[in-house]
């Protein structure tokens, strides 16, 4: 493996993100949601204006999970299956390169261009904010930013898995958006379906492992557990153990939700 050849592969597709406008188009989005959120999340309780870190970010956990999987989906789900459907791919392997480099490649090419999105989205919020902020703020804030970055690389990298194993375009998009559906909107119901069901007899002491198995619940749990203000607004405080709550841990556990979906992609890819 030469990674040489996977940083040619990934700055291509680094920069054709950033030529078509994409990255610039994303981190827009994030700017104008934060600072939104920030400024208005109050409204409802008749208050306008920015009122501490903590309540912002706990605001900002909700639109990223439902914002950043997606996008990082969306992103990803083509990958390689688009370039099976244009012809393209039997052209690339018949160059000096191996199916590895190439999947690791296209994969940290995009993952570079959602980072730099996000980065880009949440700084420019930071500097808007920043006189209104701490030491202490800022570090919460850019730990926020870095787990972000993580959830994005985590679906990303499960986008490219569906990619590889998908037969066309139209059905890795399918899998793509139902992978969304499951693990943004399903997943948590399933799990406090089984506890009302049986009463919490069933299920309850394995609950906060079974979260580990979503992301989406990894990156808000990460989140939510290192805020005071907030901690105990959240139902979650209430059933996690804080023995798994470690910052450490759970950013052990997003990492492998990184590695793994890209290890079976490049098994499956190099067959």
């Amino acid at each position: 493996m030469e990674p040489r050849q996977i940083g040619t592969i990934a700055a291509k597709e680094f920069w054709d993100r950033i030529r078509n406008r994409w990255v610039l188009a994303v981190a827009l989005v994030f700017t104008a949601f934060a600072l939104v959120i920030a400024y208005f999340g109050a409204a409802q309780q008749g208050t306008i204006g920015f009122r501490s870190i903590e309540v912002t970010i706990a605001s900002l956990v909700s639109l990223v999970i439902y914002l950043i999987p997606l996008i990082a989906l969306v992103l990803g789900f083509d990958a390689i299956v688009g370039e099976r459907e244009r012809g393209s791919l039997d052209l690339l392997l018949s160059m000096p390169i191996t199916r590895l480099e190439l999947l690791l490649g296209k994969y940290f090419g995009l993952a570079g261009a959602l980072a730099f999105s996000t980065v880009a989205g949440f700084g420019l919020v930071a500097v808007v904010l920043s006189a209104q902020l701490d030491l202490t703020a800022l570090f919460h804030f850019f730990g926020f930013v870095a787990s972000s970055v993580l959830l994005g690389m985590a679906f990303l990298s499960i986008a490219v898995m569906l990619s590889v194993f998908a037969a066309d375009r139209t059905r890795a998009s399918g899998l793509a958006i139902a992978t969304w559906f499951f693990f943004v909107l399903v997943f948590d119901l399933l799990l406090l379906g089984v506890l009302v069901v049986t009463g919490g007899s069933y299920g309850g002491e394995s609950l906060p492992y079974l979260l580990l198995l979503n992301p989406a619940d990894v990156f808000r749990i990460l989140n939510i557990f290192t805020l005071d203000e907030v901690r105990t607004l959240y139902g979650l405080a209430t059933v996690f153990p804080r023995a798994l709550a470690e910052p450490w841990l759970l950013t052990l556990v997003m990492l492998a939700w990184i590695v793994a979906p890209l290890g079976v992609a490049s098994w499956r890819f190099g067959k």
